[in-house]
């Protein structure tokens, strides 16, 4: 597994953990304790966040940005029971669609395709 892949699972665990066993003045905590309504809304501002990050173009500013909105993002995830196993396996299927339609398109064009030999 990648870096990014094993941070990932990483910070889930201690999100979950958080949730499993609170502890005072975390903010993880703070946030499962408001609920979904407020972990949404987190997720909505980090994303709007993000996209006026971009456009001001300052990496590190749309770096910390989209740190911010993959953690809440995983907030979200462990609060309605999704893991990143989830995520890989529908990821997975999506590559898989995609590889087969551009099989299928690249079939079709050479099927389609008229000789040049032949065109004059």
């Amino acid at each position: 597994m990648s870096e990014l892949g094993n941070m990932l699972y990483e910070e889930y665990d201690i999100i979950k953990g958080r949730k499993d066993d609170p502890r005072e003045g975390s903010y993880t905590c703070y946030l499962f304790g408001k609920g979904l309504d407020k972990i949404l809304k987190k997720i909505g501002e980090e994303a709007t966040e993000t996209v006026i990050a971009a456009k001001n173009s300052d990496k590190n500013e749309i770096v910390g940005e989209i740190c911010d909105m993959l953690f809440h993002t995983e907030v979200m995830m462990v609060e309605k029971g999704i893991t990143w196993d989830d995520i890989t396996l529908e990821l997975s299927k999506r590559r898989a669609k995609e590889n087969m339609n551009v099989e299928k398109e690249a079939k079709r064009r050479i099927e389609n395709r008229t000789d040049e030999t032949n065109i004059n």
